[in-house]
């Protein structure tokens, strides 16, 4: 949709979002709302569409099958389609024929065609009839606005279903009566639907229909040269393995900046020149045309993606960061309160979910160089905590307490009586307090702050120590690393 929505914004044009939804086998409940919401959250707005309303609605295909079903029947009446009575069975057979005998398979056209009474009988029988689309004996050429003119010619033609058994129109059915009806200016999609658009110029020129201008866009595949798509979560899944971020909500509650997600797809296939890069929404409208537009195939490198959330974490302003990593928290939020699903396995999401802005943004600031919101999980999560649910990493705790005859035990037991008495819980005097002990005892600044950073956190990774112990507070402070000696190996 991103690259549709630009060329409407940057001409001053009409946004119109619609929802093909014909396909039933597909459908999945409450799907339609979180497209919406995760349209929203890039960024991409709607002129009509959806919750917006407009002139040439309803917007869900679904909602329009009397407008099908009027241009059906008048394809029926004037010969251009007609009704085809093979079942399943038989289609499957010819199928396998065309196997056998190592050819492609494509529809035999009957003849003589059934007749509109045949197909209105079997119809009525509950045969599963569908309507197929008599394509022209003739060649077709796509005027595509990036890859020039693309002919195919007559003898690759099929007639293909218009209308399912279901009543339900299909794909290349419903998108030419729609864009006709919607006043549809310009289709843009990926270059494997290239292949339909011949269908969709025969259909409109069949119906008497405006064609809009087509533009194929590069398809993306993965790194490795395979097409990305769900099929990667699918396989990822079955193999036990964490699957990819595919479709826009998977980035977003991976913790990825709509700015930046959008700022890296709108580069895939598209330049926007003088080697520009990382360029805001607004800009990208200025500068956007289907003249930058490749005609090669793109490269979804994750790790650029990476670079580029990791540069606007940085130089997003505190108010919109807050705003982002407070949709995240929201977004991930365990289904059952009791059992969360964070990394860490802890509790600390609902509980950081309810923190005050100020806490918040302090969190942030103190995570600082992160490169998506799961680092922030990571690195502070335990600051919200429960004092005694923290879990004791046994690496950290073998590398960091126990070594050299407990050493990393001895300066908690050193320290605790020292921060117990400090009058002052601010950083400058706690960083005066840990700067005093390591001079004392001739140490560096980690032999001191890694064995509270492990006897708060669990782990050997915090902000820095005096952020840490400033956030966490004093009494947790106290709390926790006195229940880090009492549980000891």
């Amino acid at each position: 949709m991103l690259f549709n929505w630009l060329v409407a914004r940057a001409a001053g044009g009409t946004m119109i979002l619609r929802i093909e939804d014909t396909d039933r086998t597909r459908h999945v409940e409450d799907s339609v709302r979180k497209i919406l919401d995760d349209l929203r959250w890039l960024g991409l707005d709607w002129d009509e569409g959806p919750e917006v309303g407009g002139d040439h609605g309803p917007y869900f295909q679904s909602e329009r099958l009397d407008l099908y079903s009027k241009y059906v029947q008048k394809l029926l009446e004037e010969g251009q389609a007609y009704y085809a009575l093979e079942t399943p069975e038989e289609l499957d057979a010819l199928r396998e024929a065309a196997k056998t005998q190592k050819t492609g398979f494509r529809y035999p056209r009957p003849d003589p065609l059934p007749t509109i009474e045949q197909g209105e009988s079997a119809r009525a029988e509950g045969r599963p009839v569908v309507v197929r689309f008599k394509m022209p004996d003739q060649d077709i050429t796509v005027a595509d606005e990036i890859l020039g003119e693309v002919t195919l010619a007559a003898d690759q033609h099929e007639d293909f279903v218009i209308q399912k058994g279901d009543g339900f129109p299909t794909y290349h059915f419903a998108c030419v009566v729609d864009d006709a009806l919607m006043k549809i200016s310009h289709v843009l999609r990926g270059q494997e639907h290239l292949i339909n658009t011949p269908k969709h110029v025969a259909l409109q020129r069949a119906l008497g229909l405006a064609t809009p201008k087509y533009a194929h866009m590069p398809v993306i595949f993965n790194m490795n040269g395979s097409k990305m798509s769900k099929r990667d979560k699918e396989k990822a899944l079955a193999k036990g393995e964490v699957p990819p971020e595919i479709d826009v909500h998977d980035f977003r509650s991976a913790g990825y900046l709509p700015e930046a997600v959008v700022n890296f797809i709108s580069l895939l296939g598209w330049s926007a020149g003088d080697d520009r890069e990382q360029i805001d929404l607004e800009e990208t409208i200025k500068l956007f045309g289907l003249n930058r537009v490749g005609k090669t195939n793109a490269k979804f490198d994750r790790e650029k993606l990476l670079s580029f959330n990791t540069d606007w974490a940085a130089r997003l302003p505190a108010d919109r960061l807050l705003e982002a990593f407070k949709d995240f928290l929201a977004v991930n939020q365990p289904a059952d309160p009791e059992q969360p699903a964070d990394p860490a396995g802890q509790t600390f999401l609902p509980a950081m979910s309810q923190a005050d802005d100020d806490t918040l943004r302090r969190t942030l600031e103190a995570c600082a160089g992160f490169r998506t919101f799961p680092d922030v999980l990571a690195k502070a999560g335990f600051l919200f905590a429960a004092d005694n649910t923290i879990e004791y990493d046994p690496k950290a705790v073998k590398k960091v307490l126990s070594k050299n005859d407990g050493e990393g035990y001895a300066m908690i037991e050193h320290l605790l009586p020292l921060l117990r008495d400090l009058p002052e819980w601010t950083v400058e005097p706690l960083e005066a307090l840990i700067e005093s002990v390591c001079e004392q005892k001739s140490l560096k600044m980690g032999k001191v702050a890694q064995p509270i950073r492990v006897a708060l956190s669990g782990t050997t990774i915090s902000p820095s120590i005096h952020d840490t112990l400033v956030m966490l507070g004093k009494d947790s402070t106290i709390a926790r690393m006195q229940r880090c000696l009492d549980i000891r190996a």
